[in-house]
């Protein structure tokens, strides 16, 4: 079934692929980013495919290779029951570290972005709100990046509401919200 979607792919938007293929019965269509928004469009609209789920939005990096990035999307359409792999290949550059957000399409979108900005450094373009998901604001990098040390330090921070602790240890203190505190 998703074999006909690839097929679709090449008859409406034959421009926007750069190659189409299977792995392990899964259907996959790399794209050129200035393309992307439209494809992902089409695939949501057109009553042949109704991809109407964004399951997953992800990042992979391949260190080393050029591109390096590859922003991968997991398309499913739930009245068809047929799913596609859409990926989008992006190099390490600043000006080239970023794709056109998919937030418009699929509310899934929003955080599944935020979390690949923050954990890999893939921007984008016209997110509502792309900051920090899971880090906080003043951590320095993107710690799933492959070239991230190993055993880098980050600065620590005390939060302005965090509860008290004693002088000699971070135990908490007995008057402490914390309910671990007996």
């Amino acid at each position: 079934m998703a074999q006909r979607l690839l097929e679709f792919l090449q008859r409406e938007r034959p421009a926007a692929l750069v190659e189409t293929g299977s792995h392990v019965g899964d259907e996959i269509a790399v794209v050129h980013r200035e393309h992307l928004v439209d494809v992902l469009t089409l695939l949501r609209d057109h009553a042949d495919t109704k991809m109407n789920m964004l399951s997953d939005l992800t990042v992979v990096d391949y260190l080393g290779q050029q591109p390096r990035f590859e922003v991968v999307y997991q398309l499913y359409s739930i009245p068809h029951k047929h799913r596609l792999r859409i990926k989008v290949r992006i190099g390490d550059a600043q000006d080239e570290c970023w794709v056109p957000t998919a937030t418009g399409l699929w509310h899934a979108a929003n955080w599944s972005e935020r979390e690949a900005w923050d954990l890999y450094g893939v921007r984008f373009d016209g997110h509502p709100d792309l900051r920090r998901i899971l880090m906080y604001e003043e951590f320095v990098g993107h710690p799933l990046r492959k070239d991230y040390p190993q055993n880098a330090r980050q600065p620590l921070l005390r939060r302005p509401d965090a509860p008290a602790t004693d002088d000699q240890t971070t135990r908490l203190l007995p008057d402490s919200h914390d309910r671990r505190v007996s």
